[in-house]
């Protein structure tokens, strides 16, 4: 099998783009426009195929008023503008990464479902183009609760999304969000809109209770395709995962980083959804700089599309670059 250099200095297949549809054609599901940008990209590790399906894209107007600490936000900004990125608001892709081995079928995290929204919802179509029906996945596992990660997991008539899918999900995240009071006291996000998501949280959890599985972090499984990670912070039980397949591996690091530039810059610049935001920075900081040091391949589900790449440190200091592998088409 041809290979190319994983841009971490890892070997990873080769990729190729599966391009969105031509023009006339049927947009993704819930798109509501023609959208002639790629958005499924194949690729492998190891022996396992994989996918980044793009289930689309958020412009947040918050910008720089959601970033802290505060007293920094003019250095955010100067970050912002050497790459020649918009300062008014935040820019945020959605990847989803998908795997294949014989006859599992797995996804990380499931976006925001079917939705009449222009700009997302496309993972359902995308899944199709690579011919794989919702009933085909035979395992997910559920990062955190966040809409954007747990919404895609039911339907629009509220049945599951996936019926014949073992949800994976860390006991610590499940039990946060069942329990019947919640500390919030660590996290920036807007008081109003607190109980709202726990209602919504716990909705999600009983309309998948048949589905939902524990996966500690340290749980090797499907004979060590994947290893449930540490990524506690953004959320009370945030999961990073690490798949290894034929001596190579990808760490999906998931939301411990909502920018390409600000959390990589800084690993102390928070967004103000963590939920620990100092447990969130602890993190980033053990991840990046582990991930740097030994040039892992990383996918990210935040960063842009397809999410491919690595964790360069930039010259001595507590600092790095994402560095987006390189793309192939064929």
């Amino acid at each position: 099998m041809l290979k190319t250099l994983g841009v971490a200095g890892a070997a990873l297949g080769t990729g190729s783009v599966i391009s969105s549809p031509s023009l006339g054609a049927k947009a993704p599901k819930g798109s509501g426009k023609n959208n002639q940008n790629p958005w499924i990209y194949a690729f492998t590790i190891g022996d396992v195929e994989a996918w980044s399906i793009s289930d689309g894209f958020l412009d947040i107007g918050q910008g720089l008023n959601l970033m802290y600490p505060e007293s920094e936000r003019g250095e955010m900004k100067k970050a912002l503008e050497e790459r020649f990125e918009p300062t008014s608001s935040l820019q945020m892709y959605i990847n989803i990464l998908v795997l294949r081995r014989d006859k599992e079928v797995i996804i990380f995290d499931a976006g925001f479902g079917i939705v009449d929204h222009p700009d997302r919802g496309w993972l359902i179509e995308g899944l199709e183009r690579i011919g794989i029906k919702r009933a085909d996945v035979t395992a997910a596992f559920l990062s955190h609760t966040h809409g954007d990660h747990m919404a895609g997991f039911i339907a629009p008539d509220e049945t599951p999304m996936f019926p014949n899918a073992a949800i994976y999900s860390t006991p610590e995240e499940r039990s946060f969000w069942m329990q019947k009071t919640h500390d919030f006291s660590r996290t920036k996000r807007d008081r109003k809109a607190l109980d709202r998501m726990v209602e919504v949280a716990q909705k999600r959890f009983e309309l998948l209770a048949s589905q939902i599985q524990p996966s500690p972090t340290g749980s090797e499984m499907f004979g060590g395709l994947v290893t449930v990670e540490d990524g506690f912070g953004h959320s009370p039980g945030h999961a990073m995962y690490r798949i290894s397949s034929a001596g190579e591996t990808l760490l999906n690091i998931t939301d411990i980083a909502h920018s390409d530039i600000l959390m990589f810059r800084n690993p102390k610049w928070v967004i103000g959804w963590d939920h620990d935001m100092g447990q969130a920075v602890e993190t980033r900081r053990r991840v990046f700089k582990q991930a740097a040091l030994q040039r892992t391949p990383c996918f990210g589900f935040h960063v842009p599309w397809p999410g491919l790449g690595g964790i360069v440190q930039r010259g001595s200091e507590e600092s790095y670059d994402w560095a987006p592998r390189r793309l192939f088409w064929g």
